[in-house]
C-alpha cells in the first residue's frame, strides 16, 4: 500500500513540475499577438498596455517618420506596436531643417507642438551668397497663417518629443528591441522577428508591418531593390554665441569646390554644414580636415561668420556623414511597407526629406482611415507608392538638381560656373520667379508642373546669357554641355518615379478601375493632396 502512495505522489509531483515549466515557459516567451504582452519595465526600456491578436500595425523605427506614424494611425483607433533600436535622444547633424510644408503636415498630424520647448528656431526664408553678392528670398508666407514658417532645431530633441507623445496614447506600445527579419508566409508578410534589448528572441504579428529604420534599414533589401548612391558628405560643426548676417534665414554659400550651410538650432547654436563631393573626406583624426577647413572653406565664408568658424574648427567637434540619395524601387509585397528614408532619400542639401517622410505618413493615414480592417493589403499597398511621387518626385529633383547644378566640377568648370551664375542671377531676378523656386523648395508647391516651367525658364534664362547679343563657338559648345548635363540629371529622376503618375496623377483612377475599393482611395487621397 505504501508503494501505491508514493507513485501516486510521485505521478503528481510531475504533473506539478510539468505544469511550472510550462507556465514560465510561456511567460518566458511572451510571443506578441498573445492576449497580454510587455509589463512596463522598471528601467523605462518600454511602454506599454494590453495587447491582444488585434494588434493592427508594426511599425519598425521611431524616428520621426515611425514616430508620427504610430501617433496619427493611434489617434484613428490601431493597436500599433513600436519597435525601435535605441530609444535614447538621437545624435545627428542633419534633419535638422524642417521647411514650411513639413510643418503643414506636422500640423495636420496634430504633432506641431512638439517643436514648442526644444528651442526650435523660426525659418523665414533663405540668403544666398555667391562671389561676395547676397540676395535674400523669403518662403511665399502671404496666405499661410502666421505661425506656419521653417524650423530649425536639434533633431534628436524633436524626435523624443514625438516619442513620447506617441507613447502617451494607451493604443501604442513602444518597445526597444532589434528586429532581425520579416515574417513571411507564401510571400505575405505577417508581422516581425526581433530581439529584445535583453536579448530575448521575439515574434510580432500584425497585418501591416512598416519598415521605418531610416537611412542604413536593414528591411530594405527585402522590400525593394535599393540603388544607393552617395554623392557626397556633410562636414557638421556648431558655432556658438555667434549672429547670422540675416537673422531667421538659412544661409547658402555658393563656394567652391560646393556648398556651405549656416541655420539656427537653438538661440545660442548656428549649425555650419560644409558639402564635400565624392565619397572620400579629409581625415580627421591627422588634422587633414582641419587644415581643409580652415585654408579652402573658411576665406570664402562671410567675414562677420569666419572668426566663429574657425573657433568651432579649433575647438574640435568636427562630425562627417555621408549623404545618400536612393529612388523609391519598393516590391509590392503584401503586409509590409516601407516609409521615410527606408524607401526614399535625397541630398539633404534643400531639407525636404522630414517634409516627404511627413507628406508620406499624412498619405498613409488618409487611406488606411476609411478601412475597418487592414488584411487586404492590395487596397492600400499600391496605392500609397503611386500617389506619394506627387510630392516626393518635387521635392527629390529639386534637391537632385540643386545639387547636381550647384555642384563646381574640376571636370566642366566653365560650364559649371556659367550654370551657377545663372542660378544665382535667375532667382535674382525678382518677378515670382525667386518666390517659385524657394515655394518648390520649401515643400509649399509641390506642384511638377511648376518645376517643369521653372526648369525650362531657367534653362532659357542660362540659354539667352550665353547666345545673345552674339554667340561664339565657346559659348555654344557650352550650351550643348549645359543641355547635356540637364538631361543627365532630370531624366534619372523622371525614370525612377514614372511621368504619367507624376505629372498626370487621375490616370492612376484607369489603372485601378477594377478595383472600387482602390479607386475610392485614390480619389480620397488625391482630393486630400490637392486640399494641402
Amino acid at each position: 500500500m505504501m508503494i501505491y502512495e508514493y507513485l501516486v505522489g510521485a505521478i503528481i509531483a510531475s504533473f506539478f513540475w510539468v505544469f511550472l515549466v510550462l507556465a514560465y515557459s510561456l511567460q518566458k516567451k511572451e510571443t506578441i499577438g498573445g492576449i497580454e504582452c510587455g509589463k512596463s519595465s522598471e528601467d523605462g526600456e518600454y511602454k506599454s498596455g494590453l495587447f491582444s491578436k488585434n494588434t493592427d500595425v508594426i511599425i519598425v523605427g521611431a524616428g520621426l517618420a515611425g514616430s508620427a506614424l504610430a501617433y496619427s494611425l493611434a489617434k484613428d483607433g490601431r493597436q500599433v506596436h513600436v519597435i525601435e533600436r535605441d530609444l535614447t535622444q538621437p545624435d545627428r547633424i542633419v534633419g535638422e531643417v524642417l521647411q514650411p510644408g513639413g510643418y503643414l503636415k506636422l500640423t495636420e498630424l496634430d504633432l506641431a507642438d512638439c517643436v514648442d520647448e526644444i528651442d526650435a528656431q523660426r525659418v523665414l526664408g533663405y540668403a544666398l551668397y555667391k562671389d561676395g553678392e547676397s540676395i535674400k528670398l523669403p518662403y511665399p508666407l502671404e496666405n499661410f497663417p502666421s505661425d506656419v514658417a521653417g524650423r530649425s532645431f536639434h533633431y534628436g530633441r524633436l524626435v523624443q518629443r514625438m516619442r513620447e507623445k506617441a507613447a502617451s496614447l494607451s493604443n501604442v506600445r513602444l518597445e526597444q528591441g532589434t528586429v532581425t527579419s520579416l515574417l513571411q508566409e507564401k510571400g505575405t508578410t505577417k508581422g516581425v522577428h526581433y530581439r529584445t534589448r535583453t536579448g530575448r528572441e521575439m515574434t510580432a504579428y500584425a497585418p501591416l508591418t512598416v519598415a521605418c529604420d531610416g537611412s542604413f534599414s536593414k528591411l530594405r533589401l527585402s522590400l525593394s531593390e535599393p540603388k544607393v548612391d552617395v554623392p557626397s558628405s556633410f562636414v557638421g560643426l556648431i558655432l556658438e554665441n555667434s549672429q547670422l548676417p540675416f537673422p531667421n534665414y538659412a544661409h547658402v554659400i555658393i563656394a567652391e569646390p560646393s556648398l556651405i550651410l549656416f541655420y539656427p538650432i537653438s538661440r545660442t547654436e548656428i549649425r555650419c554644414l560644409v558639402d564635400i563631393p565624392g565619397r572620400k573626406v579629409p581625415s580627421i583624426s591627422n588634422g587633414e580636415m582641419a587644415n581643409y577647413l580652415k585654408t579652402v572653406v573658411a576665406p570664402q565664408i562671410p567675414s562677420t561668420l569666419c572668426k566663429s568658424f574657425i573657433s568651432a574648427v579649433e575647438k574640435g567637434s568636427i562630425r562627417t556623414m555621408p549623404n545618400s540619395c536612393m529612388p523609391a524601387t519598393p516590391f509590392r509585397i503584401p503586409g509590409a511597407l516601407l516609409l521615410g528614408d527606408a524607401l526614399n532619400m535625397r541630398h539633404p542639401l534643400t531639407g525636404g526629406g522630414m517634409t516627404v517622410a511627413l507628406s508620406d505618413v499624412v498619405l498613409l493615414r488618409h487611406l488606411l482611415k476609411p478601412l475597418d480592417h487592414l488584411n487586404d493589403s492590395s487596397s492600400y499597398i499600391e496605392s500609397f507608392y503611386a500617389l506619394r511621387k506627387q510630392v516626393a518626385f518635387t521635392l527629390n529633383a529639386v534637391a537632385g538638381v540643386g545639387q547636381r547644378v550647384l555642384y563646381a566640377s574640376p571636370d566642366d568648370q566653365v560650364i559649371r560656373s556659367e550654370i551657377r551664375r545663372a542660378c544665382f542671377s535667375y532667382v535674382s531676378l525678382g518677378g515670382g520667379l525667386g518666390s517659385g523656386v524657394i515655394g518648390l523648395l520649401s515643400g509649399l508647391n509641390h506642384c511638377p508642373w511648376a518645376l517643369a516651367l521653372h526648369l525650362f525658364l531657367g534653362s532659357g534664362y542660362l540659354i539667352g546669357r550665353l547666345l545673345l547679343p552674339f554667340p561664339s563657338p565657346k559659348c555654344i559648345w557650352v550650351v550643348v554641355r549645359f543641355i547635356e548635363e540637364g538631361i543627365c540629371i532630370i531624366f534619372p529622376v523622371i525614370k525612377a518615379e514614372g511621368v504619367g503618375s507624376i505629372l498626370f496623377p487621375w490616370t492612376l483612377l484607369q489603372r485601378f478601375k477594377a478595383s472600387p475599393i482602390i479607386r475610392n482611395n485614390l480619389v480620397m487621397a488625391l482630393f486630400a493632396i490637392k486640399s494641402n
